[in-house]
């Protein structure tokens, strides 16, 4: 995945959980390799929702507390809103997350329902995806940043451990998007950075070891401040913004 992909901060959070992840077809599938190993299957688009169904209806209470799916807002609209349906319906108390980064990134940046505009790239209706969500009859409907590790881990292991079904967005436009602006980069402050190697279990491009520390490649790193929050040092600072 791109330095500064969206996902990075929420399968960070799955994998550092050892969270049952079923994933679906899109870029973050990208999140079952090294170093993140955070999803555990993939099979056809908009089979995460319908196969959380299943596998939490055959793996019981057991299966609930510990396993979710991820979909991308695209895929979400293509083929994951009936797999939801069939959640509410059917009272599964399964925990979908929806990876909303504004756009359709697995294909080449095409618009889709939620993003307000059409195939042309003319202004379109939005769909409300939270409202979509509770249209369908999901209660459980939070929004995260997933730069912000803190309220990633919060929300997941809050949801997990509710008696009902619900949604997480995980809510931030792809680095790639045109109108996304890179902030300063992050530096490694070389005499606090121990070598841990912690940093790299996120699996940003943009971080190295060299000489066993850390060292951040300022022309990939465009300021997400995930690593920072990592660093329990303080070794990998903010830029100057």
């Amino acid at each position: 995945m791109c330095a500064g992909c969206p996902h990075r901060g929420l399968f960070y959070t799955l994998a550092k959980h050892k969270i049952t992840c079923l994933g679906d077809i899109g870029c973050y599938t990208l999140g079952s390799a090294a170093p993140l190993f955070a999803l555990d299957s993939t099979l056809c688009m908009g089979a995460s929702v319908s196969g959380l169904h299943g596998f939490n209806k055959a793996g019981g209470a057991d299966s609930e507390k510990k396993t979710v799916c991820v979909i991308g807002d695209s895929t979400f609209m293509h083929s994951g809103m009936t797999g939801l349906v069939n959640v509410a319906y059917n009272g599964s108390n399964s925990t979908v997350i929806i990876l909303d980064n504004s756009i359709t990134g697995m294909t080449g940046h095409q618009q889709n329902p939620t993003t307000g505009y059409n195939i042309k790239g003319e202004p379109a209706l939005a769909v409300n995806l939270e409202a979509l969500c509770h249209s369908i009859g999901i209660d459980r409907v939070r929004v995260v940043d997933p730069y912000n590790l803190k309220e990633c881990e919060e929300a997941i292991l809050e949801e997990l451990a509710a008696d009902a079904p619900s949604v997480i967005i995980s809510r931030r436009p792809c680095m790639l998007l045109k109108y996304v602006k890179a902030k300063p980069p992050v530096t490694v402050n070389k005499d606090k950075c121990v070598g841990c190697r912690q940093c790299m279990k996120l699996g940003c491009p943009a971080i190295s070891i060299k000489d066993k520390k850390a060292v951040v490649d300022f022309t990939q790193c465009v300021g997400c401040d995930v690593c920072t929050q990592l660093c329990k040092l303080g070794a990998i600072e903010k830029g100057d913004r």
